[in-house]
């Protein structure tokens, strides 16, 4: 499948960290480190005041809220390795950089995780010029975070996003996008009306909505299948063919349509109304 000397179209395929590469969230983990509770109730509280673009909450508590000012950056890198990651990424990565004929696709990580985070846990398998996290300033005293360099959240990512497109002299056609929650959202509607390619890889509402394709599987290998399918034109025959010459099988593929759905009961109409009260009156 693989033939360098005839690689035609670089496309770059980026993708979130957090529930897409893995399945928890950095936040969370970091929290059960350090003993903290409520995490879950300090984003939500974050978000229900519109303090911070929907992403950047962990980067906002690891600046302000007391019980996050212990962390050092030693905290961040120690997440990172107990950090659960999908299956697979590093066959991922291979496949991407092996590409296939007329093919190659370059692969970077963009998320508002702290970088720290990202680059511990996918030291091996993502070079560490590869991932674009949330950045921190640190104090050279005292270990603490001073300031926030630079957050990959909402709008980060596009900037992110329009960097690597221009560094690697790419159209913006030939950029895929793969992510999970509503901090994609930004970054998915600005691919997608450059005629990109945006995959989900869960079934949160308005990613689902927004994404080309969705893909829900534990393995990171399965978003290559819509990428197979939309950009290199395969059918599931050679797609099954090629999963199998490098030793692995597609057991369950299954293609379902989601309609999201609210069905409430409604007040009667006015006209039934009337004839009710008619009704009473002859009675």
């Amino acid at each position: 499948m693989k033939n360098k000397l005839n690689i035609q179209k670089h496309y770059l395929l980026a993708s979130d960290f957090d529930q897409t590469l893995s399945f928890n969230d950095s936040g969370i983990v970091l929290s059960e480190l350090l003993g903290v509770n409520r995490f879950h109730q300090k984003v939500a509280g974050l978000s229900e005041a519109n303090l911070v673009q929907q992403g950047g909450e962990l980067a906002y508590l690891l600046l302000h809220d007391p019980e996050f000012r212990c962390v050092r950056r030693e905290h961040l890198i120690e997440t990172g390795k107990r950090i659960r990651l999908k299956q697979n990424i590093n066959l991922l990565t291979r496949f991407l950089e092996d590409g296939i004929d007329g093919y190659r696709f370059s692969f970077y990580v963009i998320s508002a995780a702290p970088e720290e985070v990202i680059q511990s846990a996918l030291e091996g398998i993502v070079p560490p010029e590869r991932i674009y996290g949330t950045r921190f300033n640190y104090d050279e005293s005292t270990g603490e975070i001073q300031s926030i360099n630079r957050v990959r959240a909402g709008y980060g990512k596009v900037a992110a996003l329009d960097g690597l497109q221009e560094k690697l002299q790419i159209s913006y056609d030939r950029i895929v996008y793969v992510g999970d929650g509503s901090s994609d959202i930004h970054v998915m509607l600005h691919v997608n009306r450059r005629d990109g390619l945006t995959i989900a890889v869960s079934e949160a509402k308005y990613v689902v909505q927004i994404a080309k394709r969705t893909v829900l599987s534990d393995d990171a290998l399965s978003v290559i299948v819509p990428v197979l399918e939309d950009i290199v034109g395969w059918d599931a025959t050679e797609i099954r063919a090629l999963f199998e010459s490098r030793g692995l099988s597609i057991q369950e593929w299954d293609k379902v349509r989601t309609d999201w759905l609210t069905i409430r009961e409604t007040a009667p109409s006015v006209g039934s109304k009337i004839g009710t009260l008619l009704e009473v009156a002859h009675a």
